[in-house]
């Protein structure tokens, strides 16, 4: 029943992305770009107030979207540019809206979590459309193949041989052998997404891309643990039945994207 109802849900999730990514305009890509960040988001602050953070929301999503602009507008709006619209935003909004003593003992960790998970997640997603708009596409399925199929190599091989923990308080089912098989089949992944769509990279280039991805989605998906584990939470929502939240679908891709940015933009032809 668990397995159908994850199967629907990603059913119902995937088709469109497939269908928006492969025949939509890069306009169209962005748009939906930012509502997953908006979601993922949304629920970063929302485990925030579990903690009694005081993340300001609105100010959050603003400062997400100066990031995004930043990645879409770059030749006019570049993201040292961003960056800084968003730390004078945050500044004055701090400084005007904090005005009784009472608000004080927040306050660090007010500012902090706001403009930290804003960051968090608007600027590492927002590679995915670098990649789209520089590499095409198929870069997006080369990604989605090294990160699927080596998260699903990490399950098996930790259902079936996995013994010593690997990150045992973030993720405590997570094992060394279950991340070896990961590796294992992220490579294989970027094996079969380099014969099917990038035939003049060269053979090492495409492995080592999919250890080297597949290696900081590993870490990134601990990260995104640490963050529930602090509050004593399964998943980040239950908005996507099966699957938990829109954080918990794209925690692989915050620092898997950018590694696999930077890896093909040095290394492939």
């Amino acid at each position: 029943m668990i397995l159908l109802k994850r199967l629907r849900t990603a059913v119902l999730l995937l088709v469109p992305l497939f269908l928006i990514v492969q025949y939509g305009p890069p306009l169209l890509s962005f748009v939906v770009l930012q509502a997953f960040i908006l979601a993922a988001l949304l629920e970063f602050f929302g485990l925030a107030r579990k903690k009694k953070l005081h993340p300001q929301v609105v100010l959050g999503l603003i400062i997400a979207f100066i990031i995004s602009f930043s990645f879409f507008f770059r030749t006019v709006f570049p993201l040292d540019a961003a960056l800084f619209a968003a730390f004078l935003l945050t500044a004055v909004f701090f400084v005007a809206s904090f005005q009784r003593v009472e608000q004080l003992p927040y306050f660090t960790q007010s500012i902090t979590v706001t403009f930290f998970g804003a960051f968090y997640i608007s600027f590492p997603m927002n590679y995915l459309y670098l990649i789209t708009v520089e590499r095409g596409v198929y870069a997006i399925y080369f990604l989605c193949a090294v990160i699927f199929l080596g998260d699903s190599g990490a399950y098996f091989f930790g259902k079936l041989i996995g013994r010593h923990k690997m990150t045992p308080l973030a993720s405590p089912n997570k094992t060394w052998e279950g991340s070896v098989g990961g590796i294992v089949f992220a490579v294989l992944g970027a094996l079969a997404a380099r014969q099917l769509f990038f035939r003049d990279v060269g053979l090492g280039a495409a492995l080592l891309c999919g250890v080297l991805v597949h290696a900081a989605a590993q870490v990134s998906d601990p990260l995104e643990s640490l963050f529930k584990r602090a509050v004593g939470v399964k998943d980040s929502s239950n908005f996507l039945p099966g699957h938990g939240g829109f954080l918990d679908r794209i925690d692989s891709f915050l620092l898997a994207a950018p590694a696999f940015y930077y890896f093909i933009k040095f290394f492939w032809k």
